[in-house]
């Protein structure tokens, strides 16, 4: 991946997982569910065992999800970690509006 493409998808993932954040935010009124959330879509993203193995055979499923982690490359921590800001943002604004007074966030 080239530098363009990687700045690129970092600024994506950071808005998409903002926009994500903050309308569920605003909807289910709390202001952290995103970022509690985003791991578990981060699990969803780079493994590739079923959700529900996780829970019938978890002694094969969470080394292989250790192993992917493992082998994720710097580019895809880069991307996904820029994701992760942008749940975490998402967070500190709602929180920054209801401290304005603004009732419908």
């Amino acid at each position: 991946m080239n530098i363009p493409q990687l700045v690129i998808s970092m600024i994506l993932f950071l808005v998409l997982f903002f926009g994500i954040g903050f309308l569920l935010n605003m909807v289910l009124r709390s202001t952290w569910v995103m970022a509690v959330v985003y791991p578990i879509i981060v699990i969803l993203i780079i493994d590739n065992v079923s959700f529900f193995d996780y829970f019938t055979s978890p002694g094969s499923a969470f080394p292989l999800l250790g192993e992917q982690f493992l082998a994720l490359k710097m580019v895809d921590v880069l991307v996904l970690s820029s994701g992760f800001v942008g749940a975490i943002l998402s967070g500190i604004v709602i929180k920054m509006l209801r401290v304005r007074g603004y009732q419908m966030f």
